[in-house]
């Protein structure tokens, strides 16, 4: 196999320093010739301390909350470029990561993050029939969606190299969630490798209790706690990530609760930079870092910087117009570049344009306070709501803010059709199922493309998991039905989670769900200016409320924000800066809140609360009450009438303690014929009143070699009639004298 010789220079390079400081003992040199190439990778195992046994693992720990968290090294999958094991009480998580020293072909960050829950870990087999982990689980992809967005903004930009972070569970105790190892893992394995990464970040979970703040709270802490908050924080108290869900916690409590998580992140970043001192590895060199060089983009800058302010000066655009036009302002100015620059790379040039045009688009906001749509930096979007939009259906909704657009449907089917969590996700999470569930939808049309559709991508189940969060607090706990909202965006420029929200808080009142309050969800930008001196410390910033897509694309947060009148229910922030202050947080937290009551007060000129009863087409729900003496009567043989009754109403039957059952009807129609078939199957025995010694019809059920089965009404359960009681004569077959169904 041919070797890099790239790598055999960085190989060299590196021994030469590890020899010089008696890192290690080089090989002998018949050994060298006989292993060949491969002596360099003994050699850097051999520095490594791979053949050392255990002399390199190091450990730290720190107390977090009422826990310690310990953080450790130098022991397991040495070969990757870093490694690290966190431990939560019994909780361990192993995180790996290596990147190539070969650049990708992407033109972006090619970082992937796998979180893999390993049945193994939760003393458990998996129940399918292979009997192994197969897919991911909505569970995994959430949180490395969580772990992605942790490490991804400290990455150096133009380092577009393959990166990849895997997480193995080793050992769950079902007390702490792995989630939060798995983010300071991650962050410790880059720090600790020789990838080029700007961390550390630490990571913790805010819990509140009975008002108290809580950090790391065990599953049981959880099941009594208002709010659920991821915090990552970077150095300098420098926020990197926020994920929560609140049972419509105040505002001034949710600030608290950052500020609180964010002092116990530093501790966590302490903890893994004294790791790194003791056995970090020297950052390698990369070969490049795709930035556009500054002669390109000076030029780009001469010949389409007017070109671009028109466009963006130009309020009667839309969507689809401004980028058309931009369009072809890019395809022009490329034209030019690659004639003044005709051994410049295909991607320098595309890159020269792109800074030029987001720097334009970013200057009308930091210097003129304007927006490309015309908006005041605080202003919303038109907005626009119906409800009821097909009488068919159990709860409809259209929600329109600008050019984003999202139909919002309810459905209600039985206490059956929850979702049931697998054993692992049950073991690892504690939840065992759930019966309200809001699924996310982007279909291709909505941005005027073209695409495969297929299954729930990762940006979709991301989308869908925020909505749901936000609307779950206000659902009944005690609610009859297991409800599906499924939220379609017909039309997207930004914001189109927070506009699922919103409609489907307006179908769920138009279904008659009585939720607690309307719930509604704004999205807040973030254009900031850094100053190249000070470690990209922000010195001058904008916050936006109610982003377009192109202020997503060109700006620097994304904070998704979502609650009712009196508090908040979710919050997401998807930052691309290495870190923000605690100010603009709290800033942003303020903006949105003022643009949620802002929005609630237009939805609620359509509907305000909800419908006091449900559609008549609706699914119905009752309860029969079935003594013991009529059970065997009411299931029948096998379950015979129960199944019956399910294929010929379509009802679904389900036994709630020894005397009652739950009938959930898809209509009332089904509901009607489930209860007439229900009162004659249990119809009283003593309505027929039989005289002893009388003579009467018999019906013939079955038959068998010792007699009959026979009925003498239609509810009375089959009696055996023996062969002496059937004739005076003889008969050696009863077969040849009866037949099923006659009297």
């Amino acid at each position: 196999m041919a070797s890099c010789t790239g790598c055999q220079v960085c190989c060299r390079a590196a021994l030469r320093e590890l020899a010089a400081a008696g890192s290690f003992r080089p090989l002998p040199g018949t050994m060298r010739r006989w292993l060949g190439p491969g002596a360099r990778l003994v050699q850097l195992a051999q520095a490594r301390g791979l053949q050392g046994g255990a002399g390199a693992y190091k450990a730290a720990s720190v107390d977090v909350g009422s826990r310690k968290l310990e953080i450790s090294s130098g022991k397991l999958a040495r070969f990757a470029d870093g490694c690290a094991v966190v431990q939560l009480g019994d909780t361990s998580v192993m995180v790996t990561a290596v990147s190539k020293t070969k650049p990708s072909p992407s033109q972006f960050m090619p970082l992937v993050v796998d979180y893999r829950q390993k049945a193994a870990a939760a003393g458990r087999i998996p129940t399918n029939y292979l009997r192994r982990e197969l897919g991911s689980t909505d569970k995994e992809i959430l949180t490395s969606r969580v772990i992605d967005r942790s490490i991804r903004p400290l990455f150096p930009a133009g380092y577009y190299y393959d990166t990849q972070i895997l997480c193995n569970l080793l050992a769950v105790d079902g007390v702490n969630d792995p989630d939060v190892p798995a983010i300071n893992g991650a962050s410790a394995a880059l720090a600790l490798s020789d990838i080029p990464w700007n961390g550390p970040v630490g990571a913790v979970r805010v819990g509140m209790v009975d008002g108290e703040v809580v950090i790391n709270p065990t599953r049981k802490e959880m099941s009594s706690s208002t709010l659920n908050l991821l915090v990552t924080g970077a150095p300098h108290s420098q926020i990197v990530m926020l994920e929560a869900a609140a049972e419509n916690i105040l505002q001034q409590d949710f600030c608290h609760a950052i500020k609180v998580g964010m002092k116990h992140t530093q501790q966590i970043i302490q903890c893994i930079q004294q790791l790194v001192k003791e056995q970090g590895a020297a950052k390698r060199t990369v070969q490049k870092l795709f930035c556009a060089p500054a002669d390109i983009v000076e030029c780009a800058k001469q010949l389409a910087s007017d070109k671009v302010c028109a466009v963006f000066a130009d309020f009667s655009h839309d969507k689809i117009s401004r980028d058309e036009a931009v369009n072809r302002i890019r395809l022009e100015t490329e034209e030019q570049l690659k004639e003044k620059f005709p051994e410049a790379e295909t991607y320098e040039i595309m890159e020269s344009f792109n800074v030029v045009s987001k720097n334009i688009f970013r200057s009308f906001i930091l210097n003129e306070y304007r927006r490309c749509d015309g908006r005041d930096l605080t202003s919303l979007r038109n907005i626009s709501c119906e409800v009821d939009m097909f009488k068919t259906l159990h709860g409809s909704a259209l929600f329109q803010r600008g050019q984003t657009q999202v139909l919002c449907t309810v459905t209600f089917d039985s206490l059956e059709s929850s979702v049931k969590s697998d054993l692992i996700t049950t073991a690892v999470s504690g939840i065992k199922e759930k019966n309200f569930m809001l699924h996310y939808e982007f279909p291709p049309y909505a941005t005027n493309e073209i695409g495969k559709v297929t299954g729930v991508n990762r940006r979709e189940l991301g989308h869908g998991a925020l909505a749901e969060k936000a609307l779950k607090p206000v659902i009944p706990q005690d609610f009859p039905f297991t409800i599906r909202v499924t939220s379609e965006v017909l039309e997207s420029n930004g914001s189109s989670s927070m506009a699922s929200i919103c409609g489907g808080s307006l179908a769920l009142m138009d279904a008659g769900v009585p939720i607690s309050a309307p719930v509604a969800g704004v999205a807040v930008g973030l254009v900031a200016r850094c100053h190249p001196e000070k470690n990209g410390e922000i010195e001058d910033y904008r916050l936006l409320t109610d982003i377009l897509g192109i202020e997503d694309y060109n700006g620097d947060m994304d904070f998704k924000m979502a609650g009712t009148n009196k508090g908040i229910t979710a919050l997401q922030a998807d930052i691309k800066l290495p870190g923000i202050p605690l100010k603009i947080v709290m800033e942003a937290i303020q903006q949105a809140t003022v643009a949620k009551r802002e929005i609630l007060q237009i939805m609620n000129k359509t509907i305000a609360k909800p419908r006091p009863n449900r559609k008549e087409n609706g699914p119905v729900v009752e309860t029969v009450q079935v003594p013991p003496s009529k059970r065997v009567r009411f299931v029948g043989p096998g379950g015979y009438n129960l199944k019956k009754l399910q294929a010929e109403t379509g009802v679904t039957v389900s036994q709630l303690d020894e005397e009652t059952f739950s009938v959930f009807a898809p209509t009332p129609n089904a509901m009607h014929e489930a209860r007439e078939f229900i009162n004659e199957i249990c119809k009283d025995d003593q309505e027929h009143q039989l005289e002893f010694g009388a003579v009467y019809m018999a019906t013939i059920t079955e038959i068998r070699d010792i007699g009959v089965m026979v009925k003498l009404y239609p509810n009375m359960s089959p009696v055996l009639l023996h062969n002496s009681q059937l004739d005076q004569r003889k008969q050696s077959d009863v077969r040849k004298c009866m037949w099923r169904g006659r009297g």
